[in-house]
């Protein structure tokens, strides 16, 4: 089915694009009525962790099922129950129901989704694609995930003030709808695995799983460095819309101004990425993006100008397709399809809890100091942390193809 390999590509960038645009406006939504609410570190710290800790418990069985099944399936499965929940919550809100611990649930219930799409869409892809397409197709995926989300934040930001926060959920079920039609019409071979008998439990393919990480010393020490990067980059990836509404107002406009910024980053660097491919040896291009994520969340904690911090968001955008775009076609390129799966669920584990873990360190600190004195001292770690990379022979080898 390669041979058709552009028009499924087609048809399954523009389903993840609608998807995306859908949970971008709720997420969007969810964020900024708990910042604008409560302003409090805590509250979002909670959000955080009933978005990201399902996730943690559930994706070990979820790449056992992205290697098992078919993966297309997996995911459709996976957007109707987002859109499900996020109906539920239409339904809910319309009549006056508008606890914060709704929200809460419903975002555990979407990290639940995520957790088996995840996985899947990551193992998905090198069906589809050639091998030497990879790093265009998804510097290119990333690009157009940047235009969603440079649209998203704004049309969010406007019918905030124009439209209940039911309506915005109520956008992302008809996203869902549409996306998973597009899904339907993707023509793509089983993976082999999922052609055979399953002989084997769950917990035997898991530990196999867990067995082949091990003995694999780059994908060992890859997924070390992600679970210290993580930790280290929660404050700036989530306590910066807390950071803006007590160092410069409360107004939905700056929200969404760092959001456009930064989307409009990304943007432009997954285009840089598509067209020039990042350095050789793929781990040279994360490290330049670790060097420049640490030097940009340090300036965040100490620039006290809007309009330099929301370009330093920006920046910190562009650096973001130059780590991302490399990290996932190594995985892709070094790990047997037969445990694409079960990898990304491990990568997803690391995810959904290394960054709840820093948030439940970080969002109660930031309620006792400055947001700015976390960022100062996370964005010096994560500069040092960029000096791991490079100073691993074994990434280092991994890296150059």
């Amino acid at each position: 089915m390669k041979q058709h390999w552009k028009k499924n590509t087609l048809l399954f960038l523009s389903s993840q694009t609608i998807s995306l645009f859908g949970s971008s406006l709720v997420q969007y939504a969810i964020t900024w009525h708990i910042t604008l609410k409560t302003q409090s570190g805590l509250m979002m710290a909670i959000s955080i962790i009933c978005g990201f800790l399902p996730m943690f418990f559930i994706s070990p069985f979820a790449g056992v099922w992205a290697d098992r099944y078919n993966r297309k399936m997996i995911i459709i499965l996976s957007d109707s129950l987002i859109a499900i929940s996020t109906l539920a919550l239409v339904i809910l809100f319309s009549q006056g129901n508008d606890a914060l611990w709704l929200l809460f649930v419903a975002s555990a219930i979407r990290s639940i989704g995520s957790s088996f799409q995840t996985p899947a869409i990551s193992a998905f892809l090198p069906q589809l694609v050639p091998e030497d397409k990879l790093v265009k197709v998804n510097a290119a995926n990333g690009s157009i995930q940047a235009l969603v989300m440079l649209a998203s934040p704004m049309l969010s930001g406007a019918l905030l003030t124009v439209a209940s926060i039911e309506r915005i959920f109520l956008i992302d079920v008809i996203t869902a709808i549409i996306a998973i039609v597009f899904l339907v019409f993707i023509k793509a071979e089983i993976h082999a695995k999922a052609l055979e008998k399953q002989t084997t439990s769950y917990f035997t393919d898991m530990k196999e799983g867990i067995i082949y990480i091990r003995n694999h010393p780059f994908i060992k020490n890859f997924l070390i460095f992600c679970a210290i990067f993580m930790i280290l980059a929660s404050p700036v990836a989530f306590l910066t819309p807390i950071q803006v509404t007590r160092t410069y107002g409360e107004d939905v406009w700056r929200l969404t101004t760092i959001e456009i910024t930064f989307s409009i980053g990304m943007m432009l660097g997954g285009l840089i990425m598509a067209t020039w491919g990042g350095f050789k040896n793929k781990i040279y291009s994360m490290t330049l993006a670790c060097m420049v994520v640490g030097l940009c969340t340090f300036l965040l904690g100490v620039i006290p100008n809007f309009i330099i911090y929301s370009a330093l968001m920006g920046i910190f955008g562009a650096s973001m397709p130059l780590f991302n775009t490399p990290s996932t076609v190594l995985l892709q390129e070094k790990v047997e399809e037969g445990y694409l799966g079960r990898v990304f669920s491990v990568m997803s584990m690391i995810s959904s809890i290394m960054m709840p873990l820093g948030m439940l360190v970080f969002g109660p600190v930031a309620d006792i100091i400055k947001i700015e004195w976390l960022l100062i001292g996370t964005g010096v770690l994560l500069f040092i942390l960029s000096f791991y990379l490079v100073g691993s022979k074994t990434l280092l080898e991994a890296g150059k193809g």
